[in-house]
């Protein structure tokens, strides 16, 4: 079956009847690789099951279905080799809520919570929103342009104090895209279990690996020392466009952590909604064919942005391994302090802002969008960072 990844979709509505937060945070005339939104339409079978629950005209409160149970258990099954339990699932609005559930649900007041940077900007806002203390450690960088960032063990380590009861993982790694390797995974495993440390580990674009052949191996199937202390989160939103929908999964096998991680959220997050669980199960039951498409897309818009990078004078990148997005290396490129806003105010280019990630001078381009819209916006770039 084809899949059109090639057609802009217009996502600008002049007369407001749907708004894009990608879209419409800059102006009309900046073209924005920023959020991690992309700009394809969603699978055919996801459109599909979402018109036929809207015809039904009744969209009062839902349970999850038992289907879409399955169709999760039977995806983890497939493309992870790990036989999940339905009662594992914990269906809520969001990753984020997610991390911050954790966060109330298995420390105290005063516990640190502990990340890795470059990260996602709301893992370093979850200590702060729940009262915790917040500590970090630095990934490595790469030690030459075509290699990746790695995970720092004896850093990560140094970072453990008395007080540290949460380590917020990201696998794969957003920004970097990296898609950390055994050794690395097995150093962590030894330290979050030495250390008596209970991890959440953020999954989301782990069906987005783009080498050829690359399997995910969820963290707490890889090692089941860790099954016991581990809250796994994933959701269909990157993989199948649907961030709006705001539907994910904390997968938690303990089942007294399970208990705390439900009393958490319990009057402070509301149900998933009908439409987000429709869009859901239709993903994971029936969406691979477009899921496999689009990996295909995304490996040729990689080369594209590699092919660019390489001659911009003071610009770096790690090829991504994973993900619709690239963490570029942009502290030489002269661009100033900021060069996201360089970017944008002189090339009208909308890239995300490294420094909210707790790296200033990079920044994180988005790479999923059409051929024709992401050559533009490089073209923009090349202009300015070659003129």
């Amino acid at each position: 079956m084809a899949f059109d990844f090639a057609t802009p979709v217009e996502r600008r509505c002049p007369d407001g009847g749907w708004s894009s937060k990608k879209w419409h945070r800059y102006g009309d005339d900046v073209l924005p690789l920023w959020v991690a939104d992309m700009d394809f339409r969603s699978p055919p079978a996801v459109i599909d099951a979402l018109e036929r629950r809207v015809a039904h005209g009744v969209y009062g409160y839902a349970q999850v279905p038992e289907g879409l149970k399955a169709a999760l258990c039977a995806w983890s099954r497939h493309h992870y080799g790990w036989a999940i339990d339905p009662r594992w699932q914990q269906w809520l609005p969001g990753v984020v809520p997610a991390l911050h559930l954790a966060s109330l649900a298995l420390t105290r007041p005063g516990d640190g919570v502990l990340t890795v940077t470059p990260i996602y900007p709301p893992f370093l806002s979850v200590a702060r929103h729940t009262g915790r203390l917040a500590q970090q450690a630095a990934l490595a960088p790469p030690k030459a342009p075509d290699a990746g960032w790695r995970l720092d063990l004896e850093a990560l380590e140094a970072a453990i104090t008395p007080e540290t009861r949460l380590l917020l993982w990201c696998q794969p790694h957003n920004p970097t895209g990296r898609v950390w390797r055994d050794n690395e995974l097995a150093g962590l495993a030894d330290l979050a279990v030495r250390h008596d440390l209970y991890v959440v580990s953020d999954e989301l674009h782990c069906d987005l690996l783009l080498d050829e052949g690359a399997r995910h191996r969820p963290l707490a199937a890889a090692y089941p020392e860790l099954a016991a202390r581990t809250v796994t989160l994933w959701a269909p939103s990157k993989t199948f466009n649907l961030a709006g929908l705001s539907t994910a999964c904390a997968v938690i096998p303990n089942p007294a952590l399970r208990k705390r991680f439900s009393a958490a959220a319990a009057g402070l997050v509301p149900d998933c909604n009908v439409l987000g669980l429709a869009a859901a199960e239709a993903a994971y039951a029936r969406g691979e064919p477009w899921r496999q498409a689009l990996l295909e897309t995304l490996r040729g818009h990689r080369v594209r942005l590699e092919e660019y990078v390489a001659r911009w004078p003071g610009v770096s990148m790690s090829p991504p391994e994973s993900t619709y997005l690239a963490w570029l290396d942009m502290r030489e490129a002269g661009l100033g302090d900021s060069p996201q806003q360089a970017l944008l105010e002189k090339a009208g280019v909308a890239l995300s802002d490294g420094a909210d990630f707790g790296s200033p001078g990079f920044a994180r381009l988005n790479f999923g969008t059409t051929a024709a819209q992401l050559t533009a916006a490089l073209e923009r770039m090349d202009a300015l960072l070659r003129g």
